[in-house]
């Protein structure tokens, strides 16, 4: 039993750091994905304000731009900026001569040009004779980067063309055939496993921007988006639970529904996994209500705040997204009320999670603690509110620390503490940090928090 747990976890987080590895080569350009839609969104014939003029930014940002960000970002993720150089000329091979944005084409060919180059630096060093350095550096990523960029040109292309055209076929038939809804299935229990950023930015996103080139908007940018799943069972929550789990829904639904971050809602599901249905039946009746009333997207709504979702609507599309919503925080608010209702009086004895606190309480006293991060799955999100509900607690105590936020991937050798979900905690741990590790459940009224505080006052006396 134990044997089959730990295998699932494992497959688990497994899955977690593929996604993460693709979402992130595109979290980072995300203010690029949102530039470009905003220009779209204004300057396309039929736009707030069209002009032929300004929509002549539009092609060579989606055709050029956008998937040499992301194959620069990939080969930086292999070996850092010479990886990044190399994986952009390696973009370029199966960018050059297609009409279709090559975004998929871009998260194989900038990986696999920083991976060749990193193999090429290990091969040659401590081989290269003194003063010959720079030259090597340079000819070796110059060749190497043409080689990829040839083998994009001439093998990847064509493949890649077939693929995406296959890809962009069965969307077309799922929307035709009118089961586009049935994919919450999928999407939502996807989103509490923290495959959230994984599969909005490394699936739906390169399609809907393919379907936006052909239609001017795109329901995919819609499906992992939407703020009303969760938002309905917060309210759920909310009107029907008691003690901490009530005072905490409120400013969970604030942080959720305006700040964009869903990992907020996470928890609350996996306190009781039974509420994934009441995320899926809203995820489901928001996606219908999408179609049915023709909602889209012009760009990535990130983070999913409605503020986003608002901004990136396209002309006249502003009703239709927000109708979605409302359906779906309805349908996941009544799915949700009877088993939070059923459930209140054990969840509020629940209290805190002891296995948390008692890993706080076991952390051992190594000097002065003075480097503490918050890690989340992509590093932008949960991990940048945590760090700062963390700061201002410390900040009131007199202790005057930063806490950074990051990745799980790349927490720093320097950090002494690491705070993240519990569900993350595996991956933390699998990455290799020497900090202690603390794991929560609630990001806004961590209990956790206030044991981190103590530790670190313990520390500096």
């Amino acid at each position: 039993m134990s044997n089959t747990a730990s295998q699932a976890g494992t497959f688990r987080t497994n899955v977690q750091r593929f996604g993460r590895f693709l979402s992130g080569m595109i979290m980072p350009n995300i203010g690029a994905f949102i530039a470009w839609g905003l220009i779209t969104a204004l300057f396309i014939p039929t736009g707030w304000l069209p002009s032929e003029k300004l929509a002549s930014l539009v092609g060579p940002m989606i055709t050029y731009l956008l998937p040499l960000l992301i194959g620069y970002t990939g080969g930086k993720m292999i070996w850092g900026v010479r990886g990044g150089v190399v994986g952009a000329i390696a973009t370029m091979g199966v960018v050059v001569g297609t009409s279709i944005p090559m975004f998929i084409g871009a998260m194989i060919m900038g990986p696999l040009g920083g991976w060749v180059i990193k193999m090429s630096d290990k091969a040659v060093e401590g081989k290269v004779p003194v003063g010959f350095e720079m030259l090597v550096d340079n000819f070796s990523a110059g060749i190497l980067g043409m080689g990829v960029a040839l083998l994009g040109f001439f093998v990847m292309q064509p493949i890649l063309t077939v693929i995406i055209a296959v890809l962009q076929g069965g969307v077309d038939f799922i929307i035709t055939a009118g089961i586009l809804p049935f994919v919450s299935i999928f999407i939502e229990p996807g989103k509490v496993l923290f495959l959230n950023n994984a599969i909005n930015h490394g699936i739906l996103s390169p399609m809907g921007i393919q379907q936006v080139q052909e239609t001017g908007k795109s329901i995919l940018f819609l499906l992992e988006t939407n703020p009303g799943p969760g938002l309905g069972i917060l309210l759920a929550y909310w009107a029907f639970s008691r003690g901490n789990v009530k005072a905490s829904a409120p400013g969970a639904i604030i942080i959720h529904f305006f700040g964009g971050i869903h990992e907020i809602y996470f928890p609350y599901i996996l306190m009781r996994p039974i509420l994934i249905l009441a995320a899926i039946a809203g995820g489901a009746s928001g996606v219908l209500t999408f179609m049915i009333t023709g909602a889209g997207e012009v760009a990535t709504p990130s983070p999913g705040s409605i503020f986003a979702l608002l901004a990136v609507a396209p002309k006249g599309g502003m009703i239709p997204v927000l109708l979605g919503i409302l359906v779906s925080a309805a349908v996941s608010f009544v799915v949700a009320m009877p088993f939070v209702k059923r459930y209140a009086a054990q969840d509020a004895e629940a209290g805190k999670l002891d296995d948390a606190k008692a890993a706080v309480k076991s952390m051992k006293h190594s000097g002065t603690i003075t480097n503490i991060v918050f890690a989340c799955d992509a590093g932008m999100g949960s991990s940048a509110m945590g760090a700062n509900k963390l700061g201002k607690l410390l900040k009131a105590e007199g202790l005057d620390i930063k806490v950074e936020h990051c990745s799980v991937d790349e927490i720093p050798g320097s950090a002494q503490v690491v705070i993240c979900h519990r569900d993350l905690a595996d991956r933390v741990k699998r990455a290799g940090t020497k900090a202690q590790v603390v794991s929560v459940t609630n990001l806004v009224n961590a209990p956790e928090y206030a044991d981190v505080v103590t530790l670190v006052k313990e520390s500096h006396a």
